[in-house]
């Protein structure tokens, strides 16, 4: 198998999911599929559950039929558990699982007046996740997020729990912080402190290790700050990376290649940038 010069990681929810509807645009995973047969490494490295990811994604483009040495992975609520297309097998670090209690907060909060705006991803494995309903609008979503976060860091902290909320530290009795609460523009999540991109880019590496050589080069593609992680990753480790930011937001200064796409932004970004790559590439 040659050295591909080019591989894939992709955060779901922007770039590929609309945050408005969570759909995935077919023509999107058209594009995706395209690339895979030309022998594109893609990681999906995600905050969503692999039930989400299963369903949106590797599911269908299983089911449209992909070569046998296409290589797609899955890595999924930040790092803490990852999969392969069309293997089923699941993998778990339960190091990175919050404890029950997370559970039981969240199931309460949203259980009274914070289920007008939104509900529990009960999916979750080793997360704790609220998310919006998609029949609220964002701006409202946030106005009840921020005091949501704010009750639900208190009530974490009250069980014994260290927490982090942004420059918030609440510790435990042992002065530790390892939990943090992560809001988003559609989603708070509960989680370790080990998670996020940068160890989801580690174990995409993992990954594709196992059934191929690594790309030449990387595209990373996010809608958020801390989607910049997997090419701040990347790039530590001496790789040739640039960062596609498809937020709305100004792109950050990095000391690789950052690029937008004029006039676009959430998935119509991502999908713009995939049928740039399936030109050149295809």
């Amino acid at each position: 198998m040659s050295t591909p010069p080019l591989g894939l990681l992709l955060d779901v929810d922007g770039p590929l999911a609309s945050p408005e509807t969570r759909a995935v645009d077919p023509f999107l995973l058209a594009d995706l599929r395209r690339l895979l047969a030309a022998g594109v490494p893609v990681v999906l490295n995600t905050g969503r559950s692999v039930d989400f990811v299963g369903e949106r994604l590797l599911d269908p483009l299983v089911a449209a039929g992909l070569p046998d040495d296409a290589r797609l992975h899955a890595v999924c609520e930040k790092g803490g558990l990852w999969t392969t297309a069309g293997v089923g097998e699941v993998h778990v670090d339960p190091g990175l699982a919050v404890p029950e209690v997370c559970h039981a907060v969240l199931a309460e909060l949203v259980g009274g007046e914070y289920g007008e705006a939104m509900f529990v991803d009960t999916s979750k494995r080793t997360m704790a996740t609220v998310e919006a309903r998609t029949d609220v609008s964002a701006a409202c979503f946030a106005e009840w997020q921020q005091r949501f976060d704010a009750e639900l860091a208190a009530r974490l902290s009250a069980a014994g729990l260290g927490i982090r909320l942004g420059d918030q530290l609440r510790p435990d009795a042992d002065g530790r912080t390892p939990w943090r609460i992560d809001p988003s523009v559609i989603a708070t999540d509960v989680e370790s402190v080990r998670a996020g991109k940068a160890l989801g880019a580690s174990r995409a590496l993992d990954l594709l290790r196992e059934d191929g050589p690594l790309p030449a080069g990387w595209h990373t593609v996010g809608d958020s700050r801390s989607d910049y992680a997997m090419a701040d990753h990347l790039h530590g480790l001496g790789a040739d990376v640039t960062h596609v930011d498809v937020g709305p937001r100004a792109p950050l200064d990095r000391p690789y290649p950052v690029r937008t796409v004029p006039g676009a932004s959430y998935a119509a970004a991502g999908g713009a940038h995939l049928r740039g790559l399936v030109a050149r590439l295809t």
